[in-house]
């Protein structure tokens, strides 16, 4: 591939901020081993002058979680010109903002657990609004990743604070049914399914702790049947489509032993540190690492929308009316 400026955009603001450095290291030394000319650009107030500066040719995004992975970064370099690597502004919004991707899973009839989004004014409230949904349930920040402020409540009594802690990040926290069973993550790369990876974990939960301090155990492929795993993917695939993703993503399922998969939520930048899962099923797949991140360097790109300068109508001048 030609040589490049890169700029791989880490850091950030939020409290993914140690992953995304991690990720964006990984990265820019794969991309440095490939002979492209890499600047690490530590995202943060003062961005625009940091990539305009770097003088890249495009951007890597290695950022994860809000104001990274949410589209606002996106839009950004959008404004600037500069292309970039992962789903554009409105896919990426959409993804992280889990009430409305739900509300999307569903009109493409994908199953997704019945849930509600609750406000940080309506944390008080929070007991009304659970209605018959049941224990256990889970509570998770309804835009944010990394398992972040994520609990598994079995009690009525254990809600409001799971509601308040998931509302510390971000403002607003989705609460879900919780559905027992295998989790099982699905691969896109470039809108074709690269592989299907399945997690073990000793909690019940795949919670920031198993995630990235160890104790997982993953199954490439998952221990499921041929058939059900073709189905996993084919989900994977139309929840990609409805969001109008581009680029890699990671699409996350729990699949009961009895009863059908349901799905959770799609990753539009997923983690790329030694730990993660996209490189995990890239590898299974045949593809290293140095040629992932190649693969997505090449898959950048900006908006393909153009906007075309108004012309001002001529001026007319309309006939006069008379009355009677």
């Amino acid at each position: 591939m030609t040589q490049r400026r890169v700029g791989v955009l880490l850091g950030g603001w939020g409290e993914e901020k140690d992953i995304s450095v991690k990720t964006g290291e990984a990265i820019a030394t794969a991309l440095e081993k490939r002979g492209h000319q890499v600047t690490r650009i530590i995202a943060g107030p003062g961005l625009d002058q940091a990539v305009r500066g770097a003088g890249i040719d495009v951007a890597f995004l290695a950022l994860h979680g809000r104001m990274g992975e949410d589209g606002k970064v996106q839009g950004l370099l959008e404004v600037m010109g500069v292309p970039y690597t992962g789903s554009g502004v409105l896919a990426s919004a959409l993804a992280m903002n889990k009430g409305f991707a739900k509300k999307l899973f569903r009109q493409h009839n994908l199953a997704t657990p019945a849930g509600y989004v609750v406000t940080r004014s309506q944390v008080d409230q929070v007991e009304e609004l659970h209605c018959d949904l049941g224990f256990p349930c889970v509570v998770k920040p309804a835009s944010g990743g990394s398992s972040v402020g994520l609990s598994l409540v079995h009690t009525r009594e254990q809600l409001r604070d799971a509601v308040a802690l998931a509302c510390r990040y971000g403002g607003e926290a989705l609460v879900e049914r919780y559905v027992k069973g295998k989790e099982v993550t699905v691969a896109i790369l470039g809108g074709e399914v690269l592989g299907s990876c399945e997690i073990s974990s000793p909690s019940a939960t795949f919670d920031y702790a198993t995630k990235y301090e160890g104790g997982a155990r993953y199954h490439l492929p998952p221990r499921l049947s041929a058939t059900r795993i073709a189905n996993l993917e084919a989900m994977a695939l139309t929840a990609y489509r409805a969001l109008g993703c581009r680029g890699a993503a990671r699409i996350d399922f729990i699949c009961p032993d009895v009863g059908n998969e349901v799905l959770l939520e799609v990753n539009t930048l997923p983690g790329m540190t030694p730990t993660s899962l996209l490189p995990k099923i890239a590898k299974a797949a045949g593809l290293g690492f140095e040629d992932l991140c190649e693969r997505l360097l090449a898959l950048a790109e900006r908006e393909s929308v153009e906007v075309q300068p108004l012309e001002a109508p001529a001026a007319r001048v309309l006939p006069e009316r008379h009355a009677g």
